[in-house]
């Protein structure tokens, strides 16, 4: 029974570097492929890190190309999920003042930052494009999908590093619970691979710069893990109020039953145990249930030791080993904004269809982690909650309940 207030999800939309949709990326996590690859790009050569995990396509090649030129890539790829996951839900016939939008982002339009200065430092000014700022701008993702879609609702933009995505679906959550909204389409996005952020990031010694075999670098939990790989991606939900969407006879994966928002208020960069503990202990009580009622969890787990760590001590304090912890960065990489809600898709999909996908390059977990991480192959059952979790820079803990 849906509980009063949950937002039922009833469609999904993905691009990940495990394919260009929700069914590619879930049958990849299934399979358990990699998609993250050597970087050959002649700007890398110089680069301390050698792999990251783009798009399987690049999202400018399926959209007409006038449209595709005055997008930011991160743009491209938040319509083309959104409009997937919005034909996914049968295109609800909603009012568009009832009707919202809210896609969050980590680093915004930083390609088009850092491409349309270079623009102006080597051509002046007369050849910047006349869409650099709608490119740059953070809130270009959900603006151009509510445009795109005809949602006059609010078109809104959570900007908190790698939770960026998860708080985007709590914040939908929170405008159909309100009665501000009947459908809300919500995600998260990410594309900012460029030599930049690429060495930015490896300065602060959270990327992992292994050359080995590139599929066998992202390994959550595993003792020889050794950083981060960062990814590229989008995520996107639509979310109806229950009686919106049965009256309308909609079909849906399942319930965001609840969700929470905390803050570590510690460190700028460092995992905090404490701060997650909170934010699971909320989203629990937020959903109305208690830690044995959870079967299965998305880990963040991004692949670095403490964050890993602190994260496994959280997930043990709140909700025991009894559930089935599955890390699927160890496939996409870290897609930052977007992980968020890819993460809270794979959850719902586990519960839909019975099935944890496994962690991938889980050889020898860290004795440290007191958990039941999926390995090896994916696991069958019948479970009807799920835990999903984001932690991004800057203490923002996000933790959503997902119920079949």
């Amino acid at each position: 029974m849906t509980r009063n207030g949950h937002a039922l999800v009833t469609g999904v939309g993905a691009m990940t570097p495990l394919g260009a949709d929700a069914p590619s990326t879930w049958s990849g996590l299934l399979d358990g492929k990699s998609g993250v690859r050597f970087l050959e790009e002649e700007w890398a050569a110089d680069l301390p890190v050698h792999v990251a995990a783009g798009l399987t396509v690049d999202p400018a090649s399926l959209l007409p190309r006038a449209e595709a030129r005055k997008l930011d890539r991160g743009e491209q790829v938040a319509i083309l999920s959104a409009r997937e996951a919005w034909q996914d839900a049968g295109a609800p016939q909603v009012e568009p003042e009832r009707f919202a939008v809210v896609i969050g982002t980590g680093t915004g339009g930083v390609l088009s930052t850092l491409g349309q200065d270079d623009v102006f430092e080597r051509a002046g000014i007369r050849r910047l494009s006349p869409f650099a700022v709608p490119m740059l701008m953070p809130n270009g993702p959900a603006a151009w999908v509510s445009m795109d879609l005809g949602a006059k609702g609010g078109a809104r933009t959570p900007v908190s590093a790698c939770a960026s995505g998860a708080e985007a679906l709590a914040l939908g959550q929170d405008l159909i619970r309100s009665g501000r909204a009947d459908v809300v389409v919500a995600g998260g996005v990410e594309a900012c691979l460029h030599p930049f952020t690429i060495a930015a990031f490896a300065q602060m010694k959270a990327l992992s710069t292994q050359s080995v075999d590139p599929e066998t670098v992202s390994r959550p939990f595993d003792v020889k893990r050794s950083g981060f790989v960062m990814g590229e991606g989008a995520g996107m939900m639509v979310l109806e109020r229950a009686e919106f969407a049965r009256a309308r006879g909609a079909r849906a994966y399942g319930t965001l039953a609840g969700s929470s928002v905390s803050s570590s208020a510690n460190h700028i960069t460092a995992s905090d145990a404490e701060g997650q503990v909170v934010a699971m202990e909320l989203a629990l009580r937020d959903a109305g249930l208690a830690p044995a009622d959870i079967g299965v969890v998305h880990a963040h787990a991004t692949s670095t030791e403490s964050g890993d760590l602190a994260e496994a001590e959280a997930i043990g304090r709140v909700i025991g080993s009894h559930a089935a912890i599955t890390a699927t960065k160890s496939m996409t990489g870290h897609m930052m904004g977007a992980s968020g809600t890819v993460g809270a898709m794979t959850a719902l999909l586990a519960l839909k269809d019975g099935t944890v996908p496994a962690t991938r390059n889980l050889d020898d977990l860290d004795p440290r982690v007191e958990l039941d991480v999926v390995r090896g192959e994916p696991r069958t059952g019948q479970w009807s909650a799920a835990l999903a979790n984001s932690f991004g820079f800057g203490g923002h803990n996000v933790s959503l309940v997902l119920t079949k």
